[in-house]
């Protein structure tokens, strides 16, 4: 394109987005917000299933609703497309990765809104501080409006006829905080600027768009990139209650993924090293970006933040995408597959390491190490306390018959062999009956195991994976500790020479083989679960309108777990015995030349195999009598397993080549 075409097309195009925003400019008055009409909203025929509505537009005292923000930050359809895509002409726009995330739909979360009513029913006489709570990080922007407008507590009535509030958290949630919060307010002390000014990461800021259709100026926050933005509501501290109700003044730390990560590596970098919240959520591309559909004159940005904030909910996701219509969500289903698929991506590349090794292997038992190393920023799981992460490991023979399983689950999805209350931390698991179960388990003033949040006084139990470079001498320690994993653990986020922050566990498995000599077909796997079925049955014991509905949708819903990680090895131990009484000999050992030798073969050696810490066969040989065979083994460092094989047994030798 010439030029005189792109002028010609630029021209254009602005002419066309002063006759898209002149409808905007007359509904979405600052000072004077449209009348809704909540009933339509309620019983919209919304068409297709996986349609969806449109952003709610519109605005309170304090805040605008997304759909104010969407005519420049949504897709450019206009002419030739050049604002919210990237060098591979790929749609990065924000508003459409953002309104199918669990952050969009914080307000509309049929699991949260039934476990408000489920602790109001609780404690009927906490109601209006309990809903105002919950809704001061779910629905930012009606909650908050009303207390910077000298109003009292929000309630979960005045949320239904509030659309504003039902964005959830949206846009003006994140990009009208205060630049000195400085992470030190938390619990959903949020700080909002009160003046019409918004905040954005680029210093070289464009304000006449914003000023012009929506009376607000856009300004420079550095504040807007760094992971305080996300303190206020990612560290949740909640006041204890009797089962009578009564306030005991101890206070309970509901979740602490914001002060996880001051404790780990991730944020002890410090600086522009840091690798913040937003690193992860919010995926950084070098493409220059131009942010503003229709002004294609505007400066690319650079970086840009695709505003996917993918975190590990694939199943409510899937429930929301199912319920389209009966929830009123304003995303498409195609929006939730898009976001489906960057939920299992984040869970499955950038969440946990797994490693399977056999440690030692007799014809009674093989002693099976599995290590989980953590690669979030924070705990694994992290978040609200219903989430958990287990570990299945199945032991199969080459038939494909089951040996040993730990860790399955049942038609119900409860892992099998779950206690009663909780499943404890293992250090070493030695039946089926055991599964190693990565949870916070909450108490209650008497001890007892309880999912009333009111209730919760301290943990029974948290043993989620910490963070890379957790440390219990770190000052966020206090909101973020660890409970129930036994000291004789000594490899919990400990090295060999005990010293913290691995960020990984392993768990050692005795697996009984009762004389089984044969080849073992070993698999671990990780499943992730963000709403367990027995964490809802307190829940489910008591009714409302929006616990039963949720009942509903849960039944109806698919809650298989969802896989985080899986790895598979070959072991073909047929029994460890020593080679000296064939009189035979492997050397050397360990292996440095890459030459491996084998001598004293004779004539009751029928074969000898080698093969690699899968299983793969890399060699073999078929001695014809007396003699000696050496090979070079592949380039590189690796165990192998020179398997030796009589007419009546094999005999295995590990080798290390370095």
């Amino acid at each position: 394109m010439s030029t005189g075409q792109r002028k010609r097309s630029t021209v254009l195009r602005t002419a066309v987005l002063f006759l898209a925003f002149a409808l905007v400019v007359v509904i979405a008055s600052w000072n004077d917000p449209p009348p809704v009409d909540h009933a339509r909203f309620h019983s919209l025929d919304m068409g297709s299933r996986g349609a969806g509505i449109g952003l709610v537009s519109g605005n309170n005292n304090f805040f605008m609703a997304s759909g104010n923000c969407y005519g420049c930050h949504g897709i450019d359809t206009v002419g030739a497309v050049w604002a919210n895509h990237d060098a591979q002409g790929r749609d990065v726009n924000m508003a459409d990765a953002w309104r199918s995330t669990m952050m969009a739909n914080s307000a509309r979360d049929p699991f949260w809104k039934a476990k408000v009513d489920h602790e109001v029913l609780v404690s009927p006489g906490h109601q209006a501080a309990i809903e105002d709570k919950c809704t001061s990080c779910h629905a930012p922007l009606g909650r908050h409006d009303k207390h910077l407008s000298g109003g009292g507590p929000y309630s979960m009535d005045e949320l239904y006829f509030d659309l504003v509030a039902q964005d959830g958290v949206s846009c003006m949630a994140c990009h009208k905080q205060r630049p000195d919060s400085n992470g030190l307010f938390f619990s959903g002390d949020v700080r909002f600027d009160t003046a019409l000014v918004l905040y954005g990461p680029y210093d070289e800021v464009f304000t006449g768009a914003m000023q012009s259709f929506l009376n607000i100026t856009p300004q420079f926050g550095a504040h807007v990139a760094q992971s305080t933005l996300c303190a206020a509501c990612h560290t949740l501290i909640t006041e204890t209650e009797d089962l009578s109700g009564n306030l005991t003044g101890e206070e309970f730390v509901e979740q602490a993924t914001y002060h996880e990560w001051v404790n780990s590596a991730y944020s002890q970098q410090g600086g522009a090293n840091a690798i913040t919240c937003q690193g992860c959520h919010v995926p950084r591309i070098t493409d220059g970006i131009v942010i503003a559909g229709l002004y294609d004159w505007l400066t690319p940005r650079v970086p840009f933040g695709e505003h996917q904030f993918a975190g590990g909910n694939v199943f409510m996701l899937q429930l929301l995408k199912e319920n389209l219509t009966d929830l009123g969500l304003t995303a498409s289903s195609t929006h939730f597959d898009t976001t489906i698929a960057r939920t299992n991506r984040m869970l499955q590349q950038n969440t946990l390491l797994l490693d399977v090794s056999v440690a030692e292997r007799d014809a009674d038992t093989a002693r099976i190490a599995v290590q989980l190393t953590n690669l979030a920023g924070h705990k694994f799981p992290s978040g609200y306390p219903s989430r958990r992460a287990f570990v299945e490991l199945v032991v199969t023979d080459p038939s494909g018959d089951t040996l040993f399983r730990s860790g399955g689950w049942d038609a119900d999805h409860e892992v099998i062999g779950h206690d009663a209350e909780w499943e404890p931390h293992f250090d070493v698991i030695t039946n089926a009956d055991q599964a190693q179960i990565y949870e916070m388990v909450m108490g209650d003033v008497n001890g007892n195991k309880t999912t009333v949040l009111g209730r919760a006084k301290e943990p029974l139990k948290d043993n989620r994976l910490p963070p890379l470079g957790f440390n219990s001498t770190h000052y966020a320690y206090d909101t973020t500790r660890i409970f129930g994993v036994p000291a004789s653990d000594i490899d919990f986020n400990l090295d060999d020479a005990g010293q913290e922050g691995t960020g990984a566990d392993i768990i050692k498995y005795h697996v009984p083989l009762g004389g089984y000599l044969g080849t073992l077909n070993i698999t671990a796997r990780v499943w992730f679960q963000a709403v367990p079925p027995r964490w809802n049955e307190e829940m489910f014991a008591h009714n409302s309108d929006d616990i039963d509905a949720f009942r509903d949708l849960f039944d109806a819903a698919d809650g298989t777990p969802v896989l985080v990680g899986t790895r598979s090895i070959v072991d073909v131990t047929d029994a460890v015995d020593d080679l000296e009484e064939l009189g035979l000999r492997i050397f050397p050992n360990p292996v440095r030349d890459g030459l491996l030798r084998v001598d004293g073969i004779d004539d009751r050696i029928t074969l000898i195999e080698v093969r690699d810490i899968r299983g793969a066969l890399v060699a073999q040989h078929r001695p014809a009598g007396l003699g000696y065979w050496s090979l070079v083994l592949p380039d590189g460092a690796g165990i192998y397993a020179i398997v030796v094989r009589t007419a009546r047994r094999s005999f295995v030798q590990r080798v290390v080549v370095q």
